[in-house]
């Protein structure tokens, strides 16, 4: 079995019990799964704060510096009949393509964004620059795998589409209550997925319905029976549960690649809620509503959805969603 190395900035946690694990799901799921087909190693930073999704392999080195971060890289380089796929573009993969680069390694660039936007929205238009000339020095020499149109080219990189949907995620569909709003965000609390802001625009819609919010909630100090906190659901049977028991699935992301939780939402045919700055996430999906950042077009959108449900859970059943099983084959068929 050929081995994989996977390479990136994200930071993951580690517990007494050895298990590691991630706040990043786009991070867990893929070498979990390409591991059926590979030997995978993972070089990720270290973090000191417990994360949520867990890990299945072991084959993990996490560094709290780049010095010990870089040496884990070289070290790899000595791995027989060894491949190279780095996840994202930052500083520290940066250095870690320039040495595998030098040591003339096969190097794959697994993009979920362009990371311009991020850049942007946290670090602001100033600092762009740097991350222009990495972007363009690594897709220059590597050879790339994207999840979006907006970033093909076909003349320089593949197309996959990262999913985790099984088949758990397709049976018994169900119609939820539909007496009042009652919606679901599935997220990470940082700035750029927009919650905080959701939760403002929501309470001051005065919409009769409530919101829950599953994630890692204990960022959010919210004292307002309309706003539930789920905490982290780690179980996947809870998790559909979960979007069975809500009507609207909302994303409120400033900036998005390829959302899981729109094709589980999709899957389980709750319309979703997303604004215009991600409109590009819709692509030819029904039961996707892109509205104005605004409380009136969230009343007017969700009264809508509600008066239309069962229309547009019949529309849903013509959407096309990748499927896990799906993203393995193409990702192992772009890596051989």
């Amino acid at each position: 079995m050929n081995n994989l190395t996977i390479v990136s900035n994200e930071r993951v946690s580690i517990n007494k019990n050895q298990e590691f694990k991630s706040t990043n799901l786009d991070l867990q799921v893929l070498p979990d799964e390409l591991n059926l087909n590979y030997n995978v190693h993972c070089i990720f930073r270290k973090s000191n704060n417990e994360k949520n999704h867990k890990f299945r392999i072991k084959n993990i080195k996490a560094e709290s510096n780049i010095i010990n971060f870089l040496w884990e890289i070289l070290k790899s380089v000595f791995r027989k009949k060894n491949r190279y796929l780095i996840v994202a573009i930052s500083p520290y993969t940066f250095l870690s393509f320039i040495i595998l680069f030098i040591c003339r390694k096969k190097i794959y660039v697994y993009l979920m964004s362009n990371g311009f936007e991020e850049y942007k929205h946290i670090l602001g238009n100033k600092f762009v620059w740097i991350y222009t000339l990495m972007f363009k020095f690594i897709t220059k020499f590597s050879k790339v795998i994207v999840c979006h149109e907006r970033l093909y080219d076909k003349n320089k990189s593949y197309i996959v589409s990262p999913s985790r949907l099984n088949s758990n995620w397709f049976q018994n569909i169900s119609m939820p209550n539909l007496s009042s709003a009652k919606f679901l965000y599935v997220g990470r609390i940082n700035p750029e997925k927009g919650i905080e802001n959701f939760i403002d625009l929501f309470l001051t819609s005065k919409l009769d319905g409530k919101l829950f919010i599953a994630g890692n909630t204990e960022k959010l100090k919210i004292e307002d029976n309309k706003v539930n906190l789920l905490g982290y659901i780690d179980s996947e049977i809870e998790l559909i549960k979960k979007y069975d028991e809500c009507n609207i699935t909302i994303l409120p992301s400033y900036t998005e690649a390829h959302p899981y939780v729109l094709e589980e939402s999709l899957a389980r045919k709750r319309p979703i809620l997303i604004f215009e700055d991600i409109s590009y996430v819709k692509k030819d999906k029904y039961g996707v509503f892109v509205i104005k950042r605004n409380f009136e077009e969230l009343v007017s959108s969700t009264k809508h959805i509600l008066e239309n449900y069962s229309n547009i859970q019949k529309d849903m059943e013509r959407n096309k969603l990748p499927t896990l099983e799906g993203m393995v084959k193409d990702f192992s068929k772009i890596l051989d």
